[in-house]
């Protein structure tokens, strides 16, 4: 299959390096040092056995038109980050092109042919002018949500953390040949895929921990195994969260684990930062409007208290802003005795 991979960080470059190593045609779109890696040198996969694997004949270039139409198009960019190239996507399409969004928290799409008094409600928060929905058609769009922990270690180079799984969808939440195509692509892959009849719920399933631990990571500095091990921590984790199940329930949505076993999984992923921190750390834009301010917007939507998140919102909207200025990350440093 002829796929383009928008954007090569953590999550972008795993999945198209296994689409690479088994045999699909991946072409990176990608900037800076990244694409230079990936031209001069493939894209390398270290897998969470710390055994390399190299990709060596991807494409890489940062011309859309250049690359030409695709049958898939994955957008794995952070939320915030696709309305730059929302005017390019469209150099990508053929008429049966099928786009696969891997963006944290609640989609730009999340209510089209959602029924209901919110159907085709746009979500300002993640598409505050509208464009992404003018731009990305909503009907070529297959929900995804992502899993897995990857970390970019240097230009081209991954590796892979823990987790295999995709969830895949389509938004009216039927079982089409499309998705069940793009299923067994990633699954040849090496990738789990299965096609679920409501990835919304799947979407909020993996948000419910998203809207907690990253502010509280990105503020505290600390690690998902450090949060849920630390009581107070912990406390204000469950705390967002049942703010979160209560807007989520006003939107018909149920979640098939208890809290407790959310908060249970996140401990076990261990001493792994959240992309939030990641981003704190490296002084780029975190994704707070897509993780945590659409929480908020769609609480005000619903009539539902978020107050927790309120807060933890306000915080990192602030952090944001002091990094804008400062043109700089944050970073817990050691000190040296003296």
């Amino acid at each position: 299959m002829k796929i383009a991979i928008i954007g090569a960080g953590a999550i972008g470059g795993y999945v198209g390096a296994k689409l690479a190593l088994a045999g699909e045609e991946v072409t990176f779109i990608v900037r800076g040092a990244n694409l230079e890696a990936i031209r001069a040198r493939g894209i390398k996969l270290i897998d969470n056995e710390g055994v390399e694997h190299v990709a060596p004949d991807v494409k890489a270039t940062d011309n859309y038109a250049e690359a030409g139409v695709q049958e898939l198009v994955i957008l794995a960019l952070k939320a915030h980050q696709v309305d730059a190239v929302a005017d390019q996507i469209g150099k990508l399409m053929g008429p049966d092109t099928v786009v696969v969004t891997m963006q944290n928290g609640i989609p730009f799409w999340y209510f089209h042919q959602h029924g209901g008094p919110f159907e085709g409600h746009t979500v300002t928060s993640v598409d505050p002018t509208g464009t992404l929905a003018s731009k990305i058609d909503p009907a070529r769009i297959l929900g995804c949500v992502v899993y897995p922990a990857a970390e970019l270690m240097a230009p081209g180079v991954i590796r892979h953390v823990e987790g295999e799984r995709f969830p895949l969808g389509e938004l009216d939440g039927s079982a089409s040949v499309r998705a069940q195509a793009i299923s067994e692509v990633f699954q040849h892959a090496g990738l789990k895929a299965p096609v679920l009849d409501n990835i919304r719920a799947e979407i909020w399933l993996k948000l419910w921990g998203n809207v907690c631990f990253n502010p509280i990571s990105a503020l505290s500095h600390s690690t998902l195994v450090d949060i849920c091990q630390f009581p107070l921590a912990r406390e204000l984790a469950a705390e967002m969260m049942q703010e979160a199940q209560a807007v989520a329930a006003k939107l018909g949505i149920s979640f098939r684990v208890t809290l407790d076993r959310r908060i249970e999984g996140a401990e076990k992923v261990g001493k792994h930062k959240t992309s939030m921190l990641q981003d704190v750390e490296a002084g780029r834009g975190p994704e707070i409007d897509a993780l945590v301010g659409s929480v908020v917007e769609l609480g005000r939507l619903t009539g539902t208290p978020t107050p927790h998140i309120d807060s933890a919102y306000a915080l990192v909207k602030l952090l944001e802003r002091s990094m804008t200025a400062e043109h700089g990350g944050v970073r817990m440093q050691k000190l040296v005795a003296a």
